[in-house]
């Protein structure tokens, strides 16, 4: 296997810029998953790598080798599509050892590669079958299949899983993670699915209008998201966001928002003043799970409750805080465009806890589990805990 190292990438298209220099390192035998919303460049990013797109500037190792030149059959990497691309009149067995006939390879040597690539990924007693005999979960493994039998130094996968039904999703994660652990293999991911990146990445790259916004391990980027993109685009439900102004009181201080007040003590004022400079404004956020049910003296806020959905195991309640302004409440800040936008408050909680529509429900905001950021959207690294 081999390393990918992509220095200050970026591609352009006449005037419009759709990667901006690009700095990613995939480590030989890492999978690392580059993940953000439709548009944002990663799956142009992942073809600039396979060589089906040119680089506009910037450099692409993979190993030692600097391959900006080099033409995709000889950059020695295997990419699995969105759609699986096998010939419909060709068997499973045909599909696999397609490539590596042009290769003129060994029969013999073709034989074992396919075969052993088909005990690994469970295809052999399907070897014999054509396409159209297969489910999709089928076909996306004899896709996964071409690709392990060539040997490559790197895999790419474009968003493999997404014409499959959420089972099916499920089963086919556990493949790719199987296949990474028992290949040791150097592998780049995309997806739109923050659940995939989640659970199949060693470390994660988020990607948002063609720039970069944070790479790191999945609980790094989950528990110090490093922009509010970041902070809502990670994590299912996203995170909840307020704009709350600093009000210093005695030796603490109070961050003030729509219809919220949270109290700070002196060890967490002091350090948010130093972040903040002059500012006197910044973001509070709050994972749903965060949020504490209270008793109405101890509540941070109040939250008019919109909609109940029980889901057995838990239960997520979405609303608006009361004596806020509705168009101000949970305002996600955008760490590129900085545009705001409403969105409902959500909190996840025991389904013991009984709550109804329409109702008011005192809530806390725990000091220890607070995320805060800049009016650029940028994390402030300041201490939380008690």
């Amino acid at each position: 296997m081999a390393s990918v190292t992509l220095r200050d990438i970026e591609k352009r298209y006449g005037d419009v810029t759709v990667v901006h220099g690009m700095n990613v390192e995939v480590a030989d035998g890492e999978l690392l998953v580059l993940v953000g919303p439709s548009g944002c460049g990663k799956s142009t990013t992942l073809r600039m790598v396979a060589g089906l797109e040119t680089i506009t500037a910037g450099e692409l190792h993979i190993g030692e080798r600097l391959v900006n030149d080099v033409s995709p059959r000889d950059r020695d990497i295997a990419m699995v599509f969105q759609s699986y691309a096998l010939y419909p009149h060709m068997t499973v067995y045909e599909n696999m050892a397609f490539g590596l006939k042009i290769r003129k390879m060994a029969k013999a040597d073709i034989d074992a590669r396919v075969r052993a690539a088909a005990t690994l990924l469970g295809l052999s007693e399907l070897l014999e079958r054509r396409p159209k005999a297969l489910s999709g979960g089928q076909r996306q493994r004899v896709a996964m299949g071409r690709a392990v039998v060539r040997e490559p130094s790197v895999f790419l996968f474009d968003e493999p899983l997404s014409n499959l039904d959420a089972k099916l999703r499920v089963q086919m994660r556990l493949e790719i993670a199987r296949l990474h652990k028992r290949l040791a293999a150097t592998i780049l991911y995309v997806t739109h699915d923050q659940v995939e990146a989640m659970t199949l990445a060693d470390r994660i790259a988020v990607m948002h209008g063609g720039f970069l916004q944070q790479c790191d391990t999945p609980d790094v980027v989950y528990t110090r998201p490093a922009n509010t993109f970041v902070a809502t685009f990670i994590g299912s439900p996203a995170m909840n966001l307020w704009p709350v102004d600093f009000e210093p009181d005695g030796d603490g201080a109070t961050l003030v928002g729509p219809g919220l007040r949270v109290a700070l003590r002196a060890a967490h004022a002091g350090p948010l003043i130093e972040a903040l400079g002059d500012a006197r404004s910044c973001t509070l956020g709050l994972r749903p799970q965060d949020v504490q049910v209270v008793a109405e003296a101890d509540a941070d806020a109040q939250l008019a409750i919109d909609v109940v959905e029980p889901l057995g195991a838990e239960t997520f309640v979405y609303g608006q805080l009361a004596g806020g302004d509705p168009a101000d409440a949970a305002v996600p800040v955008d760490a590129v465009t900085a545009d705001r936008q409403q969105a409902p408050v959500v909190l996840r909680i025991d389904p013991s806890t009984a709550v109804v529509a329409g109702a008011l429900l005192p809530i806390r905001m725990p000091i220890d589990r607070i995320h805060l950021f800049d009016s650029a959207g940028l994390r402030l690294d300041v201490a939380a805990t008690p």
